[in-house]
């Protein structure tokens, strides 16, 4: 039950974060008195509508976002003369380019505005301090950093030697350790297959144990999580909260650029167990986001955690959404930008040379461009979703 709750919640998400896209849109060109017929959630048969005025609001069939209607969006569309001079093309450049930008303000403000919000509410998470005490150990040794157990992997060397939860580790290959950090560089400057010795504290008492390092992604692996302490959540002030919201639009930001940049090499291990060992691996569709948030609802963790996890993912999304329509390809909009752009700027040559302005692209020549952008992106989406079905990504921990 929290599973499909945690499911719907994002799906929810999902389109409140298209509609919000596209309510940019609409109220900017509204603004600037261009004519908008309709503002629909989904694609498909109508399921309901109602016109206030000249627009027509409602909800379609197929929940897959929603779209704004624009007279006259590109040359291409047939404009009734009444709506002529109302129409997208039609309107100086500085409001067209106010429109189109509209939407990808709109996501980022909304994710700006909801991460302020979270910290003065919920609280900016404060991870605590890892500790040498073992919080729990892994049965096995994983294909991938962030693959689960399957049938048929190793045991890990934590789970052979005998390793316990709530067991403190003091040495480990006979160096003292005092905190995580100290453990987890003896961790990696031992090498998978060595066999070392670990002290641990146990009841008040010390047991010698024997681990025989593996690797997992290439890394030396034990199988043992820190138990954390002193985690908790601050309540920042609204100086404090704006801040962090910088911070983590930045951070996300930063984050999309490296998945970005990463996503073609891994588009290999997407079936794989070493799917999620490259930030392009982490990288999910529609199908996978929804599994994430169900996932995220039923787990154990406190309300607090939940709510945090579910509301940081729907800025992901916005940021995404936002991040994505700044590509300067058609049909989204930073590709209508960009022809905005090179009407503007030949504007500008044509007035240097003493000739009129020649007015909008012809966007018959951009089609192939177009079709292909659009074929990339369904076969990406379409990829995405297969792999998410297949190999699904989990929650880390």
């Amino acid at each position: 039950m929290a599973f499909a709750l945690g499911a719907l919640a994002f799906v929810a998400a999902l389109l409140a974060s298209v509609m919000l896209h596209e309510g940019g849109h609409l109220l900017t060109a509204k603004r600037f008195g261009m004519k908008a017929t309709q503002y629909f959630v989904g694609f498909g048969p109508t399921l309901w509508s109602r016109r206030r005025g000249e627009t027509e609001y409602g909800i379609k069939a197929v929940p897959l976002g929603g779209f704004v209607k624009i007279v006259g969006y590109t040359p291409l569309e047939e404009v009734a003369p009444a709506d002529r001079e109302r129409a997208f093309y039609r309107q100086p450049a500085g409001r067209r380019a106010v429109v189109i930008v509209a939407g990808v303000a709109v996501n980022f403000a909304f994710a700006f505005l909801l991460l302020a919000a979270v910290a003065m509410t919920l609280g900016i998470p404060n991870p605590g301090t890892a500790t040498t005490t073992v919080d729990a150990v892994s049965p096995c040794v994983p294909a991938g950093v962030r693959a689960g157990c399957r049938s048929g992997d190793p045991r890990s060397p934590a789970a052979a030697a005998g390793l316990k939860e709530g067991d403190r580790v003091v040495e480990f290959a006979g160096t003292p350790v005092s905190d995580w950090d100290g453990l987890r560089a003896a961790i990696t400057r031992a090498r998978p297959g060595q066999a070392v010795p670990v002290v641990v504290e146990r009841g008040g008492r010390r047991v010698p144990l024997r681990v025989t390092l593996a690797s997992a992604g290439g890394e030396p692996f034990l199988g043992m999580s820190s138990r954390v302490v002193g985690a908790r959540y601050d309540r920042a002030g609204p100086v404090r909260a704006v801040e962090f919201a910088g911070r983590g639009v930045g951070t996300t930001v930063a984050g999309i650029g490296k998945v970005v940049v990463d996503l073609p090499s891994a588009l290999p291990k997407l079936f794989s167990p070493d799917r999620a060992s490259s930030p392009g691996g982490q990288v999910g569709s529609v199908v996978g986001a929804t599994e994430v948030s169900g996932q995220i609802f039923s787990s154990h963790d406190s309300w607090r955690d939940k709510a945090t996890l579910y509301l940081s993912l729907v800025v992901s999304v916005n940021i995404f959404l936002g991040a994505l329509n700044v590509v300067p390809l058609l049909p989204l909009d930073g590709g209508h930008l960009a022809v905005l752009a090179y009407e503007r700027l030949r504007a500008f040559a044509a007035r240097r040379r003493g000739r009129p302005d020649p007015g909008t692209v012809d966007m018959t020549k951009l089609l192939p461009v177009t079709y292909l952008a659009v074929v990339a992106l369904v076969g990406l989406g379409v990829l995405l979703i297969l792999a998410d079905i297949v190999n699904p990504l989990s929650l880390p921990g």
